[in-house]
């Protein structure tokens, strides 16, 4: 192994990893699949089948056979380095459902996984399959560590396990066998280079200090709008997130969804976030608090990778600040004016959030920034693949994200298309929303207010 092979985590990866101490910082999926073809007649599960047509896959995704290694001290950050073990039946398991369980019953079963972490000593991911829905339908949880990957990039990360069309033939695998992990040297002198390589970029910067200064004008209104912005409304939904976890799912047509859009001069995230300013707006009104809170604050993540491509590893992302006007009674004010906000957000040249959590004094300063601006609520909207894919042959009917929460943000609220719907899945912190279900209520009227029509929600309490 090269020291240009060496494969260390960046910052935000790093983060990612720290916070899950606390707060487990795993990015999830909910699908529902036609299990026909991957069960038997008595209804058990082909479990191996499964496993080696992931397994056919893995080469795709090399992240998937790796884990964090920590050298000791003097020889840089942690790298990804190849598994020295790896078995697919570790990160593949069968889970059956209690009997009668049906759809409704999913959240609660999701919520207790979460109280399984992933083992740091393998690679961070896991897949639960979970038989027993009516009609022969198997229900699949995929987990996967935020340091891995983001929300776009665990998606098309999904997506690669999976095939694209009921004919297609398997892959051929290529036998794979770990790389050793690097050596002393190699580590030392990569520490060296990378060292070599700040000095010249600090050498950069002096010497063209007209151009560093135009970009860092370019940059300021975008960093401003996340760490110098007016704080939100002080209010109940403003606490640190627990162990306990609520959690309820929303479908819709993604074709009402991009109608509805469209009709405001909107965007599909636009609807996500005039459908989360309709619940908060329920759950402030219900709490007694809405005269005080007439715009609240939510964070959008902006993801920096080029479109297109195959699977991606890593975290690419930025963030932008959105104020919601949750006082805004009328659905279709409420989204134009959501409309307008992104659309000035997006012009804005924007900073990885890599460059903004970097160590050192300047990377707390800003992390303390972060945590008085009061934004408590997190949104993202992640495009699907447009055909349907299909896990050893068995559609995969419909898929719900199933975001991460962290710090003071007890409220997720994420949204994938996928093959023609549009599915939102709706977590919170068990004791900031203890009335989940009038958020729920807030959002569906949202929607029908838009022109949509909602599938019935399903709501779960779980946890600890």
């Amino acid at each position: 192994m090269t020291g240009a092979s060496i494969d260390r985590l960046s910052a935000l990866d790093r983060l990612m990893l720290s916070a899950s101490r606390r707060w487990p910082q795993e990015i999830v999926a909910l699908a529902v699949l036609d299990g026909a073809s991957i069960l038997d007649p008595s209804g058990g599960l082909r479990v191996d089948a499964i496993r080696e047509a992931v397994a056919a896959r893995l080469h795709l995704v090399p992240r998937l056979r790796q884990v964090v290694h920590a050298p000791r001290r003097g020889l840089g950050g942690p790298l990804w380095t190849d598994a020295a073990r790896f078995d697919i039946a570790d990160h593949i398991v069968v889970r059956p459902l209690p009997p009668g369980t049906g759809e409704a019953g999913l959240p609660a079963v999701i919520e207790r996984l979460h109280d399984e972490r992933l083992d740091p000593a393998r690679p961070l991911w896991r897949i639960w399959l979970l038989p027993g829905l009516p009609d022969r339908r198997v229900a699949m949880v995929v987990r996967l560590h935020h340091a891995i990957a983001d929300g776009m990039a665990a998606m098309m990360t999904v997506a690669a396990l999976l095939d694209p069309a009921a004919d297609e033939p398997c892959p051929e695998t290529p036998p794979w066998q770990p790389a050793p992990p690097p050596s002393v040297h190699e580590l030392r002198a990569d520490v060296a280079r990378r060292r070599r390589d700040a000095a010249r970029r600090v050498g950069a910067t002096l010497t063209h200090p007209r151009s560093t200064l135009r970009r860092a004008r370019r940059a300021w209104p975008a960093i401003r709008e996340i760490v110098a912005a007016r704080p939100g409304p002080r209010t109940s939904l403003d606490r640190m997130v627990g162990p306990g976890r609520r959690l309820a799912l929303i479908r819709a047509s993604l074709d009402e969804v991009r109608a509805a859009a469209h009709a405001h001069g909107a965007t599909v995230n636009d609807v996500l976030l005039a459908v989360t300013a309709g619940g908060l707006r329920a759950v402030l009104r219900e709490r007694g608090e809405l005269d005080g809170a007439p715009s609240v604050p939510v964070y959008v993540p902006v993801s920096l990778r080029p479109a297109g491509g195959g699977p991606r590893q890593g975290n690419a992302i930025a963030q932008m600040a959105v104020p919601l006007p949750v006082g805004e009674r009328d659905a279709a004010a409420a989204l134009r004016r959501i409309a307008a906000a992104t659309a000035a957000r997006k012009a804005r040249a924007r900073t990885s959030l890599e460059t903004l959590v970097r160590g050192g004094f300047a990377g707390r300063l800003v992390r303390y920034a972060v945590m008085r601006e009061r934004v408590n609520v997190a949104t993202a909207s992640i495009p699907g693949p447009a055909a349907p894919r299909r896990l050893c042959g068995a559609p995969v009917l419909e898929v719900f994200p199933v975001l991460p929460l962290v710090a003071n943000e007890p409220l997720g609220v994420g949204g994938l298309s996928y093959a023609g719907r549009f599915t939102i899945g709706v977590v919170a912190d068990r004791d900031a929303f203890p009335d989940l279900g009038v958020f729920m209520a807030g959002a569906a009227e949202r929607l029908v207010a838009l022109g949509l029509s909602p599938g019935t929600p399903a709501v779960r309490e779980a946890g600890r």
